[in-house]
């Protein structure tokens, strides 16, 4: 990778990785609903998940939607389903005190594994690949995954730190509701670029 695109590479990381996404949204709903600490897992999920995707979309995985073009409209019926199912755990969560007892933020795995299904995560790897990996070679998509592992710590602590400062306001179960409903809905509402398309 040439160093002079290096700055460029990481203004779009950050600005794609910290902008109002599903990520965002739900490490926000985990920071109001169970806090700080036991959403670590759940930021490391998307913090080195989504880099490993990157790494995989780059090495091979974009031949396979070349090769087979019906895999997208799989992938968009599968990820819109998803979102839906992860919306309506959002707009259900429990009040923190009981969240605390009985919820469970997403786990390393669980988050890792989003990325797959995560729309925006696709429009993100597909486009940083293509501008700036364009040929595929290992050392240009590792600059890119690494960009994004760096962009991630930024994103994900400030998306989860925000979502805990919000939980000093839900105590009330009505605003908690609230709070959750609205986040559920944004959710769904981030599917629409991809539904329109």
């Amino acid at each position: 990778m040439i160093p002079d695109i290096l700055p460029a590479l990481m203004i779009f990381a950050l600005v794609t990785v910290a902008t109002p996404g599903p990520n965002n949204l739900m490490l926000m709903a985990s920071g109001a609903n169970f806090g700080f600490r036991r959403s670590i897992p759940h930021m490391l999920g998307i913090g080195l998940g989504f880099p490993a995707m990157i790494v995989l979309v780059g090495l091979g995985v974009m031949q396979l939607f070349d090769l087979w073009p019906q895999s997208y409209l799989v992938l968009k019926i599968v990820s819109v389903a998803y979102m839906i199912y992860l919306a309506w755990k959002i707009a259900h969560a429990s009040a923190p005190k009981d969240a605390e007892a009985t919820g469970k933020p997403l786990s390393f795995v669980q988050a890792a594994a989003f990325q797959w299904v995560n729309p925006k995560a696709w429009s993100m790897g597909l486009s940083a690949i293509t501008l700036y990996a364009a040929g595929r070679d290992l050392g240009s998509v590792l600059w890119v995954a690494g960009a994004y592992v760096a962009c991630a710590v930024l994103s994900t602590t400030g998306w989860t730190l925000m979502g805990q400062q919000v939980r000093r306001l839900l105590r009330i179960p009505a605003r908690l509701r609230a709070f959750n409903w609205a986040m559920a809905g944004l959710l769904i509402a981030s599917l629409v670029p991809v539904l329109i398309r």
